[in-house]
């Protein structure tokens, strides 16, 4: 990720926005939409994509539609903060590919999983993996009941 403040136009905001809604745009579809000739386009996009704006694209999948109803925002607290333990810790989350979101969070809690599951027994499984030989103090699932809205499109400030 880049640290960079990178200045937007109006322009750029407008692309960002159409991307967001839609990666699957050619280039000469988002240059028509934003009232640009191609090449400009072009620039643009290189120019965002050098500052860490642009990220690659990917599809958004229907997790229920996959076989996959179960969301569960696991969060974490350990015992332990030092190099070696967060790099092994980090290891295990990667390792598990229900867990399709992690972040190191402030606050009560150390860590917070998102993991994607077909259910309950699933979930536990997943909870076992996570926490054998971790030393983790205290884990605890959320459970998403609905998802209201997901992936909100960003918008520079």
């Amino acid at each position: 990720m880049n640290d960079r403040k990178t200045s937007f136009d109006k322009i750029d905001n407008r692309m960002l926005m159409l991307l967001q809604a839609d990666a699957s745009l050619s280039q000469r579809e988002l240059a028509e939409r934003v009232g640009l000739s191609q090449n400009a386009c072009w620039r643009r996009l290189q120019r965002l994509t050098e500052a860490g704006v642009l990220r690659g694209s990917r599809a958004r999948i229907d997790a229920a539609a996959l076989g996959l109803p179960l969301t569960v925002f696991v969060m974490i607290r350990t015992r332990h903060h030092d190099d070696a333990w967060a790099r092994r810790f980090r290891a295990r989350i990667e390792a598990l590919p229900q867990i399709t979101e992690f972040h190191r969070i402030g606050g009560e809690w150390d860590y917070m999983a998102k993991a994607v599951v077909p259910g309950m027994a699933d979930y536990d499984r997943l909870y076992k993996q996570l926490i054998a030989d971790m030393d983790l103090e205290r884990v605890t699932g959320v459970f998403s009941m609905e998802t209201i809205f997901e992936n909100r499109p960003l918008s520079p400030p």
